[in-house]
């Protein structure tokens, strides 16, 4: 009988090993949250600049290492970026700011709070940015100015 329930212990184990569930939720938990990250960062890094030619990845305006996960509870995440604008003193950081917040609305395939930042100490008017890209009203009233919605839409488009 010893011998049974040895054996079924260690086919259990060994099930559960293979499956992915013998992780403790503790060790399990930082490889799903980088997951995510990843997930995120390849969503956003395509992001195209308002004003030039590339997507924020190639203007290091956005990284792997600018997005963090944190679980909530089990079907709910907190996203949280921290961009880095090219200069201190960059005019659409605000736009940036909404096309990032834009696309992981539309295209983020988990349940999310998000909450979008300037790098600290990378512009010189971060707090207010900060607070207009984290606002629902302020961003629901922007993506209803029709030119502002076309910028967004072109900045947000997937490349072919």
């Amino acid at each position: 009988m010893q011998r049974v329930s040895g054996l079924l212990s260690w086919t259990l184990s060994r099930v559960l090993w293979l499956s992915g569930l013998s992780e403790s939720g503790a060790a399990r938990q930082p490889r799903i949250m980088e997951e995510k990250a990843l997930e995120v960062y390849d969503l956003i890094r395509t992001i195209r600049d308002p004003e030039k030619p590339s997507t924020l990845e190639e203007l290091e305006v956005v990284s792997e290492s600018c997005v963090e996960v944190q679980e909530i509870n089990e079907e709910e995440y907190l996203v949280i970026i921290r961009f880095t604008p090219t200069v201190p003193h960059c005019s659409l950081a605000t736009l940036i700011g909404l096309c990032l917040r834009v696309k992981l609305q539309r295209c983020l395939p988990f349940k999310h709070k998000l909450e979008i930042y300037i790098s600290e100490g990378t512009h010189s008017t971060e707090e207010d940015i900060n607070k207009q890209i984290n606002d629902k009203e302020r961003v629901a009233a922007a993506m209803e100015n029709p030119n502002l919605r076309e910028i967004v839409e072109q900045c947000v488009l997937e490349p072919d």
